[in-house]
């Protein structure tokens, strides 16, 4: 009897599964009738209209191309914005793992443009390096910074990060050493909980310090800059990835927390203005920076892409005008390969200078105004790995900042998702389910040996280059290939000017 029952039961059984196996069966059919139908008979897509149906599965193989191409087909210095090799390095930095290669590197060190340093005769014994010593930033201002690290967390903001991500940095900042900029979304609590060092970032559309009407609210100003992490106020003009253009948070990314801290309606996309409402030229924003520079005490400096230096030859003439002490205090040096969450490909790709030209002038410039002592140079451009620190400290920069690379610490595998709200690995998602993928402690670590390990291995650079500390580097130490398969001095494709003779105030 019980055999029976059994089955019966199981014929019972079989006979669903094959009545909701054909029920699938003919739902699928009548699908792709339908799609087929729809196909055939639309006016915007030709392969479609030509291929219905089958047509889709082009859509889907170009999506499903980007995986393959980074994991089984692209060699390991092939793929964009960064190979392999790049993210590999930057994930053992971060691993603190051992970061040694053998038999060779795989590196084409003759292309035009890479460059190399020129390693002394007789270097020092040993291999460890020297600490950086602090620079002063803002010497005029009340409360001047003093920072030792030359190598710190560039402009990421709240929103356009999850709040796991922000916390992970903040706290991986603070055991590094290192400054970290918030971004233009304003002052988060997570900025504050590891207890680093932060630069705050004024965007165009004042994000966090906003009255209603997009102008600057010097109080919510005051009470940021009362918190005594924030030890710089930067003024954004522009970002690498799409000069002339505000930034954009997709809707889907302002939570209710988000819109509170910007100041700014919730679910809806939040579009920056493509210039501060109030900075239209050189004298405006020479006022900008003193009225926040007087009000918070703090060195106060601006950001910027740049693509004709003739408006920095005009600052330096307004600064000759009023006097030595209303300089910025430091400018940021956006290259045009910087990155981004959501931008236009046609200013992602075809706008502003690149860092390797904007950085060498903008140092020259300086010099030749006498205003370099006076004004620290910062950069950020695609500088992930020891090598392109080393270049950047060659070339003149005081501090170098990186975005995407401590995004690659935190876990980032370049899955190229960052505006879709989709990131696989919680780091540029407000989805809470992906956002527990991030486990803070873990990530904050690995950030901190990012950060160290880049460090180290510039002052193994600058120990082979004979220098001790990694600031002594300059562009007498470095070569570029040319496009002839013959490397040229740094110096020789960017010499220094000679240097004009400011008096100080």
């Amino acid at each position: 009897m019980e055999s029976s029952g059994f089955s019966h039961w199981l014929v019972v059984l079989v006979e669903t599964f094959a009545v909701l196996f054909m029920l699938l069966v003919v739902i699928a059919i009548l699908v792709v009738l339908v799609t087929w139908f729809v196909d055939r008979h639309q006016t915007h897509n030709s392969v479609l209209r030509n291929y219905p149906v089958i047509g889709h599965f082009r859509y889907w193989f170009l999506h499903l191309g980007e995986f393959f191409r980074q994991y089984l087909y692209s060699s390991d210095r092939e793929e964009m914005p960064f190979n392999r090799a790049q993210r590999m390095w930057v994930y053992r930095a971060a691993k603190n793992t051992e970061n040694t290669n053998a038999f060779g590197s795989t590196r084409d060190l003759h292309l035009e443009g890479v460059p190399f340093f020129v390693n002394a005769a007789f270097p020092a014994l040993g291999q460890t390096h020297v600490k950086p010593q602090p620079v002063r930033i803002g010497p005029y201002a009340r409360e001047p910074y003093d920072h030792a690290a030359f190598f710190n967390i560039s402009a990421m903001s709240f929103g356009a990060l999850s709040a796991p991500a922000v916390r992970a940095l903040s706290i991986g900042a603070a055991k590094a050493g290192i400054w970290m900029d918030t971004g233009e979304g304003g002052l988060a609590p997570y900025h504050l909980e590891g207890g680093c060092d932060i630069v705050f970032e004024i965007g165009t559309a004042k994000y966090g310090v906003r009255t209603p009407d997009g102008k600057l609210d010097d109080d919510k100003l005051l009470a940021i800059c009362a918190h005594k992490q924030v030890k710089m106020v930067s003024i954004k003009l522009g970002q690498g990835a799409k000069p002339g253009m505000g930034g954009l948070l997709p809707a889907a990314k302002v939570t209710p927390e988000i819109a509170a801290i910007r100041g700014i309606p919730v679910g809806t996309d939040s579009q920056s203005p493509n210039r501060h409402l109030d900075i239209g030229n050189v004298r405006e924003l020479m006022d900008s920076i003193r009225h926040i520079r007087d009000l918070t005490g703090k060195p106060t400096g601006f950001k910027a892409v740049f693509g004709d230096m003739g408006w920095i030859d005009e600052l330096c003439d307004e600064v000759a005008k009023r006097g030595i002490e209303s300089a910025p205090d430091f400018i940021i040096v956006d290259g045009s390969e910087g990155g981004t969450g959501a931008a236009p490909q046609t200013l992602m790709e075809g706008v502003g200078l690149p860092l390797r030209e904007a950085l060498p002038e903008l140092v020259n410039l300086l010099i030749e105004r006498g205003l370099r002592d006076r004004i620290k140079v910062i950069c950020s451009g695609k500088c992930i790995a020891a090598y392109d620190v080393a270049w950047a400290l060659s070339m003149g920069a005081d501090f170098v900042n990186s975005a995407r690379g401590f995004m690659l610490a935190l876990g980032c595998i370049q899955s190229l998702q960052c505006n879709r709200n989709t990131c696989p690995t919680g780091i540029t998602t407000q989805n809470p389910r992906l956002q527990r993928g991030l486990v803070v402690m873990d990530k904050s670590e690995r950030v901190a040996n990012y950060a160290r390990n880049v460090m180290h291995e510039v002052g193994i650079i600058a120990h082979s280059c004979g220098v001790d500390d990694p600031r002594e580097l300059d562009r007498t130490h470095c070569r570029v290939m040319g496009d002839d398969g013959v490397s040229v001095p740094l110096v020789k494709l960017f010499p220094y000017p000679q240097a004009a003779t400011v008096e100080k105030a």
